[in-house]
């Protein structure tokens, strides 16, 4: 991973050179921008991987789950949309620090006390609640019959569920689920304002040092690549996982 991180940095520095960017400030802070990317990475893959396994329970439970499941999970997804992630960060990451005894007593300090863990469990529960919207829209927009046809072969309800609902659902959520993993990787920014050394962090301090605003251009633009790249391919997802549809038409 290492070679490979120093062949595309080198490529970086090249690039920026050749556009005509300040060669001396691309030496100084070029690699350490490259490094900031992967932390983003990081964190994007992170919490939408742990969202999506927390967010099918919660969709699941707005739709069988009766009155106190489907509450309980349309209160978490209520809260979560409804309040800015910049005000939940702060509620996990400073919150958890009025706490710390406690959190050293059942021994879970050492994760709260990271300014990582503590982003990755925030931006996890926040998309956790975008998803589960977008899987039980999906869900709900599937046939009636799906579900009698699958019961009427003799499948248990979780059973359907796991072969014939969640699979096509899925297929009709990928569009917007792919729009929520794009704002994740624009909300991850966010991370920086509790000194991760994100994309957006490694800017902030190289602006604090140079104080050249060209390195808020560099971060515009590797926002936009990684935006480009996770557009065309989900595009390819999708057209793959939806050929069928394509086929019928």
């Amino acid at each position: 991973m290492q070679a490979f991180l120093d062949l595309v940095g080198a490529g970086f520095l090249s690039l920026m050179g050749f556009i005509g960017l300040n060669s001396e400030l691309m030496g100084r802070y070029g690699l350490r921008f490259l490094d900031g990317v992967w932390v983003t990475l990081q964190l994007v893959i992170l919490s939408v991987g742990l969202g999506a396994l927390l967010a099918w329970p919660l969709a699941i439970a707005r739709i069988e789950g009766g009155k106190l499941l489907a509450g309980a999970s349309f209160g978490y997804s209520y809260f979560f949309r409804g309040t800015p992630l910049l005000a939940q960060t702060f509620l996990i990451y400073y919150g958890a620090g009025q706490f710390r005894e406690a959190l050293t007593e059942v021994g879970l300090w050492w994760f709260f006390r990271d300014a990582f863990n503590c982003a990755v469990l925030t931006f996890t529960l926040n998309t956790a609640a975008y998803q589960s919207e977008i899987l039980r829209g999906a869900i709900q927009s599937l046939p009636v019959g799906q579900m009698e046809g699958a019961q009427a072969l003799g499948l248990t309800r979780v059973l359907a569920y796991r072969k014939v609902i969640v699979p096509q659902a899925f297929a009709i959520g990928l569009r917007p689920l792919g729009n929520e993993l794009i704002l994740m990787i624009k909300s991850s920014a966010i991370a920086s304002v509790i000194t991760v050394y994100d994309l957006m962090g490694v800017t902030r301090l190289a602006f604090s040092r140079s104080y050249d605003m060209e390195v808020y251009l560099w971060a515009a633009a590797l926002y936009l690549i990684m935006v480009e790249i996770v557009r065309r391919v989900w595009d390819v997802l999708e057209r793959r996982l939806n050929r069928h549809l394509l086929v019928s038409r």
